[in-house]
């Protein structure tokens, strides 16, 4: 599997017509599959595609657009996306429906949007294929979970620490040692007060600025 960096979208070529679950052909719009620099140190995960993602097919940055062209301060992906820019992560002046991402992938455990209920664990375990095939394919530094459902699955596979002890709020804002990763896990962002996105901020602009780089036989950016 070879990366094409000509395109941030999909960037693997991942399968865009799955079916690995039939229900979720039936609610989806499209399938989203991850967006942002292949060669990327930060990779954020969340848990399925919100209705913006599902519509545009960008995960977690997505924002829509009003009918004048403006961004719509209320559509999902803003917060994150405004996260992304104070760290200077993301381009400010780009557009919507493909942000600017420097350094950052992000992708989520499943691909389909069920609008109902959240994923099922067989959707989880069908889709984990991929997501392990980007974690692999990119080899990042720190892996940010986004949400607790993304945190359970992320910190099961990627760290020592007991599932149970992994929970947010706790965990937000905080740098957990893993299995070849850190693991800087996030409440997701509309969901965060400003007191706790001013923290979370803080601390991984304390991160960047530090040697978080791990020796696993990549070559330096």
């Amino acid at each position: 599997m070879d990366a094409n960096q000509q395109r941030r979208a999909n960037p693997f070529n991942m399968d865009e017509q799955c079916r690995n679950c039939p229900a979720l052909c039936e609610t989806r719009t499209q399938v989203v599959h991850g967006y942002g620099d292949v060669g990327a140190d930060f990779l954020f995960v969340g848990e399925q595609p919100t209705p913006t993602a599902d519509e545009i097919g960008i995960p977690l940055v997505a924002r829509r657009s009003d009918a004048d062209g403006a961004d719509d301060p209320d559509a999902d992906g803003t917060d994150l996306r405004r996260i992304l820019e104070r760290l200077a992560l993301c381009d400010a002046t780009s557009p919507s429906d493909e942000p600017g991402l420097e350094n950052v992938y992000c992708t989520n455990l499943t691909r389909c949007r069920e609008p109902e209920r959240p994923p099922t664990d067989e959707e989880i375990g069908n889709c984990e294929p991929y997501l392990n095939a980007e974690i692999r394919m990119i080899n990042p530094e720190i892996l940010i979970p986004v949400g607790e459902r993304a945190l359970a699955e992320l910190g099961k596979e990627y760290t020592t620490t007991p599932v149970e002890d992994l929970e947010l709020p706790d965990a937000h804002a905080t740098t957990i040692r893993g299995r070849g990763f850190e693991l800087v896990p996030m409440i997701a962002p509309s969901e965060q007060t400003d007191a706790q996105t001013q923290a979370w901020v803080e601390h991984f602009a304390e991160l960047m600025a530090s040697d978080y780089r791990q020796t696993k036989g990549r070559q330096g950016r």
